[in-house]
């Protein structure tokens, strides 16, 4: 008989290599919190109540995963989204349908993807200046539609508000006795199908593997054949399709316009995205790790508030050392790679 060749296991790329690290970190850090902080840490409605009050900024992250790793940026996502909130909120008010509303939200995440994107690609203006003007113009719009919050009072509206999905056997006791049910709502089925669809996109499709090739380089993208202005394009149309989705599922979640919704949603979105191994000069990044960056940037603010530290700016110093950890820790483990490569 003839002995069987033993296959060497394939090393991790550093899109694997990066992503795995987030979700070690995540699960190290959600442990310790269990063991050292309890409280609501042993109970699955936390992990809930994050995805509930995150499925926005888990959308949000998705679209700047796709901008990051085609080697772009995109600022305007937040202010996008809160333009989406306020435009169907009174649209609803004025006796408007569900489905034409998701379709406006659609169709403005989509205009601000086609500008944008179409600037940037075309004319080959900075994508920063483009989308800064974005997040400007949609801002003053969503100010323009309505200076005071506006609550949906739409019926139908808020009954779908109401849907959740309750599981019994991963719910809790509480102090008085009653039995509380883990509840989901319906905004984190549509972030969850938003990251698997990316996840597939990225992996699978075509396209995706064009987002990594123009990334990575973009003069090699070019010699493979790779039409870079389209795939770049591209690029800003899905992200303003997400921001659009995110600003309906934020609405889902709120049931109210504010111009001040969603502030400071891009830059969370970016943060997710770094600490899920996402690189900003491009060409390495995972949904799935932009996922648990997500939860992971949760996690450590939910800790700075159950430390009893409730003021404001502690959860924005720890935002920013977990920022610049993450950033090190990229930096430190792909140059290692590299001389490993090299050697």
């Amino acid at each position: 008989m003839e002995n069987s060749k033993i296959r060497k296991r394939e090393p991790l790329t550093d899109t694997q290599l990066l992503m795995t690290i987030t979700i070690g970190i995540f699960i190290t850090m959600y442990a310790v919190a269990m063991i050292a902080l309890q409280g609501g840490f042993l109970h699955a409605q936390q992990i809930f109540d994050m995805l509930n009050d995150n499925a926005p900024l888990i959308i949000v992250s998705c679209a700047l995963t796709i901008v990051m790793i085609g080697g772009g940026i995109d600022i305007s996502v937040g202010a996008v989204t809160s333009l989406t909130v306020m435009a169907c909120v009174l649209y609803l008010n004025n006796g408007g349908n569900i489905l034409v509303s998701v379709l406006l939200a659609i169709g403005i995440g989509l205009a601000f993807g086609l500008v944008q994107g179409f600037l940037i690609s075309y004319l080959e203006i900075q994508p920063f200046i483009v989308t800064l003007a974005g997040l400007f113009f949609a801002r003053g719009m969503t100010t323009i539609l309505s200076v005071n919050p506006q609550k949906a009072e739409h019926a139908a509206f808020n009954k779908l508000r109401e849907v959740q999905f309750v599981i019994p056997w991963l719910g809790y006791t509480a102090r008085n006795g009653n039995v509380v049910p883990a509840r989901i709502e319906l905004g984190v089925l549509v972030a969850i199908l938003c990251v698997v669809l990316v996840f597939i996109m990225l992996r699978y499709m075509k396209l995706g593997r064009n987002f990594y090739a123009l990334g990575g380089n973009q003069q090699s993208a070019l010699m493979l054949g790779i039409n870079v202005k389209r795939t770049r394009f591209m690029s800003y149309i899905l992200s303003g399709l997400l921001s659009g989705i995110s600003g309906y599922v934020f609405m889902l979640h709120t049931g109210a316009g504010n111009a001040t919704n969603a502030a400071g949603m891009e830059m969370n979105a970016i943060a997710s995205s770094i600490i899920g191994g996402t690189l900003l000069t491009g060409g390495v990044g995972n949904v799935i790790g932009t996922f648990f960056g997500t939860l992971t940037l949760t996690t450590i603010k939910k800790i700075v508030v159950s430390s009893g530290l409730n003021d404001p700016w502690w959860q924005s110093i720890t935002t920013g050392g977990m920022l610049c950890f993450f950033i090190i820790l990229q930096s430190v483990v792909l140059s290692r790679r590299a001389k490993k490569k090299s050697a």
